[in-house]
């Protein structure tokens, strides 16, 4: 069996589409996957599958918490594989990897819209788009920033949703525990 990360957006957030992690790891379970196991509010799902198809396991996910909790989420799904690589290719040096953003995306962007995605230019501001990943520095902290992530979305015609680096660094050894 495969070792996968889930990272559902938008749940838990300011009081909209609550889910409760237990009822979470309850759902996924009785869908079929097995040993799940989340992490914090935010979303992030480690489970174990013999489906190798990253779309159907994504909406498998979205089909069973819109079944139960009434609303639609956007999942990322990724192999234990993928996610370890996004993280091992962050560009940053080591200082400005422990204060970053990964901006993890469900498709690597066409170069042209990379292209044009890369003339947006913010002060105090960085990223470096590469691959399945927006990675993002910014020295005044996330909830201080103008990086906005509909913007990219827009952009890149990709969806993403972001953890940060101490997030990251946990749902990798949570998962490896499982591979």
């Amino acid at each position: 069996m495969m070792v996968y990360l889930a990272l559902l957006r938008g749940i838990n957030v300011g009081g909209h589409k609550k889910v409760s992690m237990a009822e979470l790891r309850e759902l996924l379970s009785d869908s079929g996957l097995k040993n799940v196991k989340t992490y914090i509010q935010s979303g992030n799902v480690i489970f174990q599958s013999k489906l190798s198809d990253i779309l159907k396991l994504e909406s498998k996910i979205k089909k069973a918490i819109m079944a139960h909790f009434g609303f639609d989420v956007p999942v990322l799904v990724k192999s234990f594989k993928n996610f370890q690589t996004i993280f091992e290719e962050c560009p940053f040096e080591k200082e400005k990897k422990e204060k970053s953003y990964f901006v993890v995306l469900n498709k690597i962007p066409e170069v042209e819209l990379i292209k044009e995605a890369q003339k947006l230019i913010y002060e105090n501001e960085e990223f470096i788009i590469k691959n399945q990943c927006i990675y993002f520095f910014t020295s005044m902290g996330y909830g201080q920033t103008k990086f906005n992530m509909n913007t990219f979305e827009r952009k890149l015609k990709v969806i993403g949703t972001s953890r940060n680096y101490n997030t990251m660094v946990k749902l990798l050894s949570l998962s490896s525990e499982l591979n």
